[in-house]
């Protein structure tokens, strides 16, 4: 491993490590609900756009809530020049390419399997940081992710083999969450050094312009939607921009590892508004592995040491 590498990988440390406070659950559960609600907006926001206009509309109009809150709170504040490359990066990594892989899986696989698969995100996040980092978790927190992780194949056991398209759109997710866990543990200490809104306001903004090609590929197959206009600005605005704010001013608190641990419950999020909203169909394993989901991601808040 390159000297590089491992600076950009050295993030699993984190201010509060023993029980989450008050502001660290308020942080925990506002992105879970949020994000869960994610794959809903972005599933209404297909009826009507492209997967590349719904992949730049989130990247651009995130990149846009957070550039202007950098300009109100922290202005003139700058990314050092020897940091630029892991920006650059975390950039791609963390919203350019899940945010081009999801809309693209949605394509055969409803927003609750989405969300029920995106649940794999803490298992490939304590990976990265045991084989690449060198931290893994202990005690309840092993618990935690273990139970976690059991419930997430609960719920998505009812989701599979169901044909080649679920196949592919599965695979797409599984990729994005990868993703996701190499993401976090760099983003770490970079939300450390500069914080959540320059952070984020730099990569939002490094996603926007890699994500520009991408949308302007059959261009012309969109069209005016007032439903999906809507959910496109929403999830754009507040699942990516105010939602990225909150997930990386979470990783600096708790660190990257118990961070991932919303993942647990997005998934239940995504299930039940699926379901309310879409008439997604689930399983009895679904109504049994939410609740476990639930526990773990409890157990796995608990202090590290």
């Amino acid at each position: 491993m390159t000297a590089q590498r491992t600076k950009m990988l050295s993030g699993a440390t984190a201010d509060n490590e023993g029980d989450f406070a008050a502001q660290d659950w308020a942080l925990f559960f506002g992105i879970s609900l949020i994000w869960g609600a994610s794959f809903l907006l972005m599933a209404e926001a297909l009826e009507a756009f492209t997967p590349g206009i719904v992949t730049l509309g989130r990247a651009s109009l995130g990149a846009l809530v957070m550039v202007t809150m950098r300009r109100v709170l922290r202005p003139g504040q700058r990314i050092a020049p020897q940091d630029r490359m892991s920006v650059a990066v975390l950039g791609l990594v963390w919203v350019a390419l899940p945010f081009t892989l999801f809309p693209i899986a949605q394509q055969w696989i409803n927003s609750a399997v989405t969300g029920l698969l995106n649940g794999a995100t803490p298992v490939l996040v304590a990976l990265v940081s045991i084989f690449f980092v060198r931290i893994a978790p202990k005690g309840t927190q092993l618990v935690g992710l273990v139970l976690g992780f059991a419930g997430i194949l609960l719920i998505s056991l009812g989701s599979a083999g169901q044909g080649s398209s679920q196949t592919k759109g599965v695979l797409l997710v599984l990729l994005a969450t990868v993703c996701y866990g190499f993401a976090l543990n760099m983003a770490s200490p970079l939300q450390a050094k500069y914080g959540g809104i320059v952070l984020m306001a730099n990569v939002l903004t490094v996603a926007t312009v890699l994500t520009i090609p991408y949308a302007l590929i059959d261009l012309g197959d969109n069209e005016w939607q007032t439903s999906s206009v809507l959910a496109l600005l929403t999830v754009g605005a507040v699942g990516t921009g105010l939602a990225y704010w909150m997930m990386s001013s979470l990783v600096g608190r708790v660190g990257s590892i118990r961070a991932s641990f919303i993942t647990y419950l997005i998934p239940v999020v995504s299930l039940a508004l699926g379901v309310w909203l879409r008439d997604d169909q689930i399983t009895s394993m679904a109504l049994i592995g939410a609740p476990i989901t639930i526990v773990g991601a409890f157990l796995a808040s608990r202090r590290s040491r």
